[in-house]
């Protein structure tokens, strides 16, 4: 139960985040959707490992990667 818990959030939150890009609320370059997009698609992705599931572990592995790589870049970018 607690699996499909953690599952669900995940779900939810990459579901939410495009709900929001396609109403135009929030745009696919903005911290809030890349963050919602990291941390559902990590969510998922513990799951899938838990679960053993090889090819839910590549997707959602990379869609955290990919996910993750803008906000590196960006905090590079930070003025100091």
């Amino acid at each position: 139960m607690f699996y499909q818990l953690v599952s669900l959030a995940g779900a939810v939150l990459i579901l939410l985040a495009y709900g929001l890009n396609q109403t135009g609320r929030l745009g696919p370059s903005d911290t809030a959707y890349m963050l919602m997009n990291l941390v559902g698609a990590s969510l998922l992705a513990w799951v899938a490992v838990v679960d053993r599931r090889a090819g839910f572990i590549l997707l959602e592995g990379a869609w955290a990667v990919l996910s993750l790589l803008p906000l590196l870049r960006r905090d590079r970018r930070a003025p100091r």
